[in-house]
């Protein structure tokens, strides 16, 4: 079997990311988004175990402590964290697996897993970002205005990644992060193994 592949996706918030996973792991098999751990408050629709994993602050900082995270960072005024146990686990069962974390995530976890692929996603204009981020109307302008002033440094640290999309069409920014999954599925040493049985009736005499 082959091992999993670990994609990591940052954008900016109001950037389209969470929708834009959402549907590529519709379309997409043996794919999953793996799910995070977090201290901020539940919001309305969202489920535990399925969203976020909620936790208070002493419970996260335990996990901390037991060296139980692949990353983790402070996010505004709440932690992120990603279970290393759950992340390997898919991996080493042959699923390819997201973790849709920041840019400091994003290095942490480069630091640990060096093979992992990462994406960055941008908006197409500040103006259309902050547009992006009042239509949701999920936040108060303070918390907007404090959102497009992190945007600005967590889009500084693009350069950091393997692969930039503009989402500025939904439909081609979702196809180019579908062939950027897809293009490593084809890697040479995962169809080896993945077509010993069809080679081996193709080659031999």
């Amino acid at each position: 079997m082959n091992k999993g592949k670990l994609y990591i996706i940052s954008a900016p918030s109001g950037a389209g990311k969470t929708s834009l996973v959402k549907q590529l792991v519709e379309n997409l098999d043996q794919l999953i988004v793996s799910v995070s751990h977090t201290t901020r408050q539940m919001r309305e629709g969202e489920t535990h175990g399925k969203d976020y994993f909620f936790s208070t602050v002493e419970e996260f900082k335990q996990m901390i402590t037991e060296h139980a995270f692949l990353e983790h960072a402070q996010v505004f005024d709440n932690f992120y964290g990603t279970a290393q146990q759950s992340v390997e686990y898919y991996l080493d069962n042959g699923i390819d697996v997201i973790l849709e974390i920041d840019w400091q995530g994003a290095q942490q976890v480069r630091k640990m897993l060096p093979d992992g692929i990462s994406i960055f996603i941008l908006p197409p204009s500040i103006d259309v970002l902050q547009q992006r981020l009042e239509n949701r109307g999920q936040d108060s302008q303070e918390i907007i205005d404090r959102r497009m002033q992190d945007a600005v440094q967590e889009m500084s640290h693009c350069d950091e990644f393997n692969y930039l999309i503009v989402n500025d069409d939904f439909n081609l920014a979702l196809a180019e992060l579908s062939s950027i999954v897809v293009s490593h599925r084809l890697e040479k040493h995962r169809q080896l193994k993945k077509l010993a049985p069809l080679l081996e009736k193709l080659i031999e005499p």
